[in-house]
């Protein structure tokens, strides 16, 4: 997949949940949703649908029984999760944290990122919790730069110098989830009926 390829599907991803959320009346950021499931999976956690369905709801501050009323959260969600576990394991890097693409103006990308970014803090600190402590040199140095990510203000203006500030902290988020997830998880073991090259 080329690179405006791949840049258009994320797009359309972004607008997948965009809307799911407005149809839905969600009061948070689709991009803090996502980022909450991609700390849990990077910090280890495997979530059944019933708890992962109970936190869309409880994130988008919908009731619990939204999920079941609703014909599309459910199946939808149920997709974004296995897409996202997918993604993480990948072994060519395609990951990508759910933003919107350059037609959003700066500050919404980056009220997007900072959303993405502490939802990916709040579901380390869910799964992986005091045992961060324990966690390499490099990986705590991370949690603390994605702390000060989280924090930044909207406030931006946009000229070339602050999109290109924008792409750079977006790509060292990126790869620093693709790092916390490395390092918590097992790599996947091939399936057996596959063939494996040597």
């Amino acid at each position: 997949m080329s690179e405006t390829d791949n840049s258009a599907a994320r797009a359309a991803e972004f607008e997948r949940w965009a809307n799911l959320f407005t149809a839905h009346k969600a009061f948070s950021h689709p991009s803090e949703l996502h980022g909450v499931l991609c700390g849990q999976l990077a910090a280890g956690a495997r979530i059944d649908e019933p708890r992962w369905l109970a936190m869309v709801c409880e994130h988008m501050g919908l009731a619990d029984e939204a999920a079941a009323e609703s014909e599309d959260l459910a199946p939808f969600m149920h997709c974004a999760y296995g897409n996202t576990l997918n993604q993480l394991q990948s072994t060519d890097l395609s990951f990508q944290p759910l933003l919107p693409d350059d037609d959003y103006a700066i500050e919404q990308r980056l009220e997007a990122l900072v959303a993405w970014v502490r939802g990916f803090l709040e579901g380390i600190a869910l799964e992986a919790g005091a045992s961060l402590g324990q966690a390499p040199e490099e990986i705590r140095e991370l949690i603390e730069d994605l702390v000060a990510i989280s924090q930044l203000s909207e406030d931006e203006e946009s000229d070339d110098e602050s999109e290109q500030q924008l792409l750079e902290i977006t790509e060292y988020v990126r790869l620093g989830a693709l790092a916390v997830f490395t390092e918590f998880n097992e790599p996947e073991k091939p399936a057996a009926d596959k063939p494996t090259l040597h």
